[in-house]
């Protein structure tokens, strides 16, 4: 795979002698393609609140899942584009693609599209946009690791309440032009399940950027990767940020209703970002949520991360963080860790 992956660079970059990671140049038949992504390393001392003890334990990513891709432009004129990005995700501490060993090559977005005036249509694989509002709105964005709002949606060990992926296949995406701070995302993601079709993946996405606040509301439903007696699930996501300067203030509710089976999720998220100077921060974060089935009792989890980040340059940061996790009937479990992270 490496080396198939080193065959795609260069021959994009053969077939474009301009390419580097500059702006886009604004000439009618102009075009350009970059190579860029992001390393992650953390170590820590896990235990979860489900785990009989401690485990410690090197993994590729911490706050942000690693990744590398390719994207390029062309430009067509009159603000007009064709663009295209193929991005992998991947595991330094062991060398391997993907998150797990299910993942394809360009499992993070393998896309093409144009862009305007009229806003941006893009299809193939990509980003699911209620993944990007989450992050948005907590201080600890993406961290599949470290991030209360994320794992409790998203990570199986936390018994994750979001039916699907972060990322979602055979998707068509139509992103508005932005009008007075607020744009509007449409998604809607094909099945390829045989005799599947019609039950089809579909978000709708609202983003609003105005000073310093930032709201989001996010609805969608997923129904290609439910499991029986599941045949689906509605999520509602609304959020907000608020950056006062000396601290930024992020709140979230998001809401889950399986289909075919009596079980949903009510999941509550606070989180802060204070500024010490412009080479130190502070992040805290709590979510808590409630499951609930109509057999039996439903359980509460509690979960809550506070972090130290130290700015080395543009690039690249180090931190240090821990993680308190209670799940109802269970005791408690406590994380402590320690990471690095650059882009490049």
């Amino acid at each position: 795979m490496r080396s198939l992956a080193a065959m795609i660079v260069a021959t994009i970059m053969a077939a474009s002698p301009g390419a580097h990671a500059d702006t886009v140049g604004e000439a009618s038949g102009s075009s350009q393609v970059e190579m860029y992504g992001l390393l992650g390393m953390y170590v820590d001392s896990a235990k979860l609140s489900t785990a009989k003890q401690s485990t410690v334990q090197m993994g590729g990513g911490g706050m942000t899942t690693s990744y590398w891709g390719i994207r390029g432009r062309e430009d067509l004129g009159d603000g007009n584009a064709v663009i295209f990005s193929l991005e992998s995700f991947f595991r330094p501490n062991t060398g391997q693609m993907g998150r797990n060993t299910t993942d394809g090559l360009f499992s993070r977005n393998a896309y093409a599209g144009l862009t305007g005036s009229y806003g941006t249509f893009k299809f193939g694989l990509q980003t699911n946009p209620t993944y990007i509002n989450q992050q948005l709105v907590n201080p600890f964005g993406s961290s599949v690791v470290f991030s209360p709002l994320i794992v409790q949606s998203y990570t199986s060990s936390y018994s994750n309440t979001v039916i699907g992926d972060t990322v979602w296949e055979n998707a068509a995406e139509y992103v508005s032009p932005t009008w007075g701070g607020l744009t509007g995302t449409v998604i809607y993601g094909v099945s390829s399940t045989t005799g599947q079709q019609g039950k089809d993946d579909l978000g709708l996405h609202l983003t609003y950027v105005n000073g310093p606040f930032t709201g989001v509301f996010s609805a969608q439903r997923d129904r290609t990767a439910a499991v029986a007696p599941q045949t689906g699930q509605y999520l509602y996501l609304l959020g907000g940020t608020y950056d006062a300067g000396f601290v930024k203030l992020y709140a979230a509710g998001q809401m889950t209703s399986n289909v075919g089976v009596d079980t949903g999720s009510h999941t509550y998220s606070l989180g802060i970002s204070v500024p010490i100077n412009v080479t130190n921060r502070i992040l805290a974060a709590w979510a808590r949520t409630s499951a609930n089935t109509s057999s039996k009792a439903g359980t509460v989890r509690n979960t809550a991360s506070l972090a130290y980040d130290y700015v080395l340059s543009k690039q690249t940061y180090v931190y240090a963080v821990y993680s308190y996790d209670r799940l109802s009937g269970n005791p408690t479990g406590n994380t402590f860790g320690v990471g690095m992270q650059h882009t490049f």
